[in-house]
């Protein structure tokens, strides 16, 4: 398919999960392509992001595992645990994975060139003082912490370096209300520090339905997270002995061993060379890009995070698949954005598909809400107080189910099958003549019967 007019048909600035997908099926369809990438393969969510992230949440689950087993007749112990031996082994699963995505490329003939791509023309990327043409310009470079500027933000650590630390912190300040900040409390509160989750708003977890909010906040604080609300850093200072003071907006002073901030991420644009071309970005630095996924300069395209949207690995999977097939396989862009489930592995777990409450009555006249609130039979025995929330919201006129929202252990591997039902349109009536599973917290969702508001 080479055009001999250019090097490549497809040049790709970036091997996340977005670049590597386009690039794979690009060059499955016939296309000489090439992938520039500066940092890592698998881009953020295999080395920085839902890989590492996801191991551990699983690492420090064990400490209340352990807690529960001592009423179902297994001996009380004190494990001690080791952070370098967590560390060292998600290391080596990394580099693994990063070996896997480098044979996904080579697989398929994909020439991998390392540097950062600077783009120089409309058809042109520079990579370490090489010039490379392309038919075709995808820029697929993620997203990048944000930090707000402050006095002693220098010490502060984000997401891209938390990780690999050298000493576990046994006391923790987590600054941000959304899921990656969430999602890190629980990791280091669950591992054994002194956890303390600090955001400027109202309450945690903003987007999510308010009562799934609310709720999870609540059992979030039940396990030992110290969730303050309505609560900002002023300044950071360096002590001698190594420690971090922090002083907050209300003059308070918390001294903590770490200070993570998961204050949202940003398009990772820097020294992309967009001035060269017409590749336009928004009040945000998102990428403005049209329904096939091209910026204003005609033949180069952009996807993923970098182009804002659900910042969330399977739409760039998805993204990537789509374009690919359009350049090079002739088919329309067919990108569907409704009911795409999320989870957030906090601890209760969160996942949602579909609308909020919030949503569903702005844009619906009757709405029906179903909830079951309840302590898992698990938790009858461990002694856990923790409580699981599932809900049900329901279009009244159409019995379509609009919205499913869980909070509680494996909620993600639950919604993920009931994401299907929702796509494919399920009614109330089909919920209920679903047959459950007994006993599973899972059958709630084909059983409650009985709305607990109506408009």
């Amino acid at each position: 398919m080479n055009n001999s007019n250019y090097d490549y048909d497809l040049f790709v600035i970036g091997a996340g999960s977005g670049g590597v997908r386009a690039s794979r099926i690009a060059a499955s369809l016939g296309a000489k392509v090439a992938v520039a990438e500066d940092r890592y393969m698998g881009g953020t969510c295999v080395n920085v992001g839902c890989v590492p992230k996801k191991l551990y949440v699983y690492a420090s689950q064990f400490s209340e595992n352990y807690r529960d087993a001592v009423n179902f007749g297994w001996d009380k112990v004190t494990p001690g645990f080791d952070w370098n031996t967590l560390r060292d082994n998600k290391t080596k699963e990394i580099q693994r994975l990063n070996g896997i995505y480098e044979n996904l490329l080579d697989g398929n003939d994909v020439d991998i060139v390392q540097g950062r791509g600077r783009i120089t023309g409309p058809h042109q990327v520079d990579v370490n003082g090489k010039t490379y043409t392309a038919k075709h310009i995808l820029i697929a470079t993620g997203g990048w912490p944000y930090v707000p500027d402050f006095q002693g933000s220098e010490h502060v650590t984000t997401s891209n370096d938390v990780f690999d630390l050298e000493q576990f912190p046994q006391r923790v300040i987590v600054v941000g209300g959304g899921y990656i900040a969430v999602e890190f409390a629980g990791i280091f509160n669950g591992l054994g520090a002194d956890t303390r989750l600090l955001y400027r708003g109202e309450q945690i977890l903003r987007g999510f339905d308010q009562e799934v909010r609310d709720f999870a906040a609540h059992e979030i604080a039940a396990k030992g997270v110290d969730i303050r609300v309505k609560s900002n850093i002023e300044r950071v200072e360096k002590l001698d002995d190594g420690s971090l003071r922090a002083t907050l907006i209300s003059g308070e002073q918390l001294d903590a061993d770490l200070i993570l901030y998961a204050t949202g991420r940003v398009p990772n644009t820097q020294g992309l060379g967009l001035e060269n071309v017409a590749v336009n970005t928004n009040d945000k630095g998102q990428i403005l890009v049209d329904d096939h996924f091209q910026t204003d300069q005609p033949g180069i395209y952009a996807l993923g995070d970098v182009t804002g949207g659900m910042e969330l690995t399977p739409v760039a999977l998805a993204e990537g698949m789509a374009l690919a097939k359009h350049l090079c396989g002739n088919q329309p862009v067919n990108m569907d954005y409704d009911n795409i489930a999320t989870a957030v592995f906090c601890q209760p777990n969160i996942a949602t598909v579909g609308l909020t409450e919030e949503q569903a009555r702005d844009r619906h006249d009757n709405v029906d809400v179903y909830r079951s609130a309840f302590r898992p039979l698990k938790n009858t025995i461990s002694g856990s107080p923790e409580r699981t929330l599932m809900k049900l919201l329901v279009d009244r006129d159409s019995d379509r189910v609009l919205g499913v929202h869980m909070v509680g252990p494996e909620a993600g591997e639950i919604i993920q099958g009931i994401a299907i039902a929702i796509k494919a349109g399920a009614t109330k009536a089909i919920f209920d003549s679903t047959i459950g599973i007994h006993p599973t917290a899972a059958e709630e969702f084909v059983t409650m019967r009985t709305p607990v508001t109506a408009d």
